[in-house]
């Protein structure tokens, strides 16, 4: 699948699953645009999403696996699920990953699957 320059913003798309797709055509300098997105259990595999945009998207327990995340934005977006005040718990598999200039700034991943991914 392919999709280019396409507005997925505050879209539906739990429990969703990509696999072999394309968010951005070869070239261009902006992917798709994921805001505020209800992305829960939402799968991603072997997907390019370089310079995707998830500001204040809902990422709880979302998949990751083997894909292009380069500079993907996620300014605002949401791994955890805030049971209380005090009470929260993250959820999410982010997996042999190319991360190279994602925006993570001030996320909160604890105890969330990290590995073999590409940070820099």
């Amino acid at each position: 699948c392919k999709f280019f320059c396409c507005s997925f913003k505050r879209a539906n798309l739990r429990d969703t699953q990509f696999v072999d797709c394309s968010f951005i055509e070869r070239g261009e300098l902006e992917g798709c645009d994921f805001s505020y997105s209800d992305l829960r259990d939402a799968s991603f595999k072997n997907c390019s999403l370089s310079m995707s945009y998830f500001k204040g998207a809902n990422c709880f327990g979302i998949e990751f696996r083997e894909c292009d995340l380069k500079g993907a934005n996620f300014a605002q977006a949401s791994f955890m699920n805030q049971v209380s005040n005090r009470m929260y718990f993250c959820s999410a598999y982010i997996t042999g990953c190319n991360l190279s200039y994602a925006n993570f700034e001030r996320q909160c991943i604890e105890k969330c699957d990290l590995f073999e991914n590409r940070w820099i």
